[in-house]
C-alpha cells in the first residue's frame, strides 16, 4: 500500500504568532508546514528543498520578499508563491504578481481565506498537472505558438515569452480549451481558483498584458480573442493555420 505524502509548504513569516497560526491551521488541513523567519532562511530552505507551496511575507529581514520571489522565479523548478503583503496599495501587489507570485493576501487576513487560497492553488496545480499527463505531448502548439507545460515555458515563432504565473496558468487554460468561451467569472473561479468579488476587471487587465506579449497586434488578436457582451474565447487549431 503506497502513502502519499502530505503536500510539504514552506512559511517564510517573521511574525512569531502569524506563523504560529497560520501552521497550526495548515496542518489542521493536513499539509506538512516548514517555518523560516528571516528571507536568507527562507530562500536557503526554498533552494535546498523540494516544496509543493511556498507561502512569504513581503516585508522580511534579512530579504524581503520581493527578491525571494525574483530568485525563485529565476530557478528552473517551479514551485507556487503566495505572498503576503501588510502593503495594501495596489502597485505593491501589482510588483509581486509581475514577478511570478500565483496569488496575494493583505494582511490583516483570516486563516481561513488563507487556508482557502492554499486549497485553490492546490486544485489549480493539480487541474494543470492532470491536463498535462492527459496529453500524449508535453507541449501544446497552437500556430507559431508552443507551451511546453513541464516547464512552464512559451514560444513564439521560436522566441521565448516572459510571462508571470497568472499569465501563464490564463494562456494554457485557454489554449488547453480552444474555441470554448468563458465569462470573467468563470476564469476567475477556474484560473484563479475562487471568485473575486468586484475584481472581474482583474481578468481583463491580465488578458491585456498576455495580448501584448502574445499578439502580433494586440487590438486584432488572433489568439486570444473577444466575444463581445460574453467574454473571451481561445482560437481553435484551424483558425491559425
Amino acid at each position: 500500500m503506497i502513502v502519499e505524502k502530505p503536500p510539504k509548504i514552506l512559511l517564510v513569516e517573521d511574525d512569531k504568532d502569524i506563523s504560529h497560526l497560520v501552521k497550526l491551521h495548515l496542518e489542521d488541513e493536513g499539509f506538512s508546514v516548514d517555518v523560516a523567519a528571516d528571507g536568507s532562511e527562507g530562500l536557503t530552505r526554498a533552494q535546498g528543498q523540494a516544496y509543493d507551496l511556498v507561502v512569504l511575507d513581503l516585508m522580511l529581514p534579512g530579504m524581503d520578499g520581493l527578491e525571494i520571489c525574483r530568485r525563485l522565479r529565476g530557478e528552473t523548478d517551479y514551485v507556487p508563491i503566495l505572498m503576503l503583503t501588510a502593503k495594501a496599495s495596489e502597485i505593491d501587489r501589482i510588483v509581486g504578481l509581475e514577478l511570478g507570485a500565483d496569488d496575494y493576501l493583505t494582511k490583516p487576513f483570516s486563516v481561513r481565506e488563507l487556508v482557502a487560497r492554499v486549497k485553490a492553488i492546490f486544485r489549480r496545480v493539480g487541474a494543470v498537472r492532470a491536463q498535462a499527463d492527459a496529453q500524449d505531448s508535453p507541449f501544446i502548439t497552437l500556430g507559431a505558438l508552443v507551451i511546453e507545460t513541464e516547464k512552464r515555458k512559451v514560444t513564439l515563432d521560436g522566441e521565448l515569452i516572459n510571462l508571470t504565473a497568472k499569465e501563464y496558468d490564463l494562456l494554457h487554460h485557454f489554449a488547453s480549451h480552444p474555441g470554448r468561451v468563458y465569462t470573467r467569472a468563470q476564469l476567475l473561479d477556474q484560473v484563479w481558483g475562487y471568485g473575486y468579488e468586484g475584481y472581474e476587471h482583474t481578468v481583463n487587465s491580465h488578458i491585456n498584458r498576455l495580448r501584448g506579449k502574445i499578439e502580433t497586434d494586440p487590438a486584432n488578436p488572433r489568439y486570444v480573442l473577444t466575444i463581445w457582451g460574453v467574454g473571451y474565447r481561445f482560437a481553435e487549431p484551424q483558425d491559425l493555420k
